[in-house]
């Protein structure tokens, strides 16, 4: 699952507000504001499933901890299937 750390670095690569990952997401407002500030009362999992679902619809690529620490980075564009002449 993501980390409140990961959730703000992410939106901070797509330059989205909370509302607009609120949005993104179909999760109230309050939801992130609790989860990225953490708040004891971690959101249900399903929960934190829609975020990362709607990051990474957006782009967004989460890196595990692996030895290294969690993180986030942008997804490497495809080259286009059409060639420009």
């Amino acid at each position: 699952m993501i980390t409140p750390s990961q959730c703000r670095a992410a939106r901070a690569l797509l330059d989205w507000s909370q509302q607009q990952l609120a949005d993104a997401a179909k999760v109230g407002n309050a939801t992130i504001r609790n989860f990225e500030g953490g708040n004891p009362s971690q959101p249900r999992r399903a929960t934190l499933e829609m975020l990362r679902i709607a990051l990474e619809a957006a782009g967004v690529q989460f890196i595990p901890e692996n030895g290294g620490g969690a993180g986030v980075r942008m997804r490497q564009r495809q080259p286009s299937d059409h060639s420009e002449v």
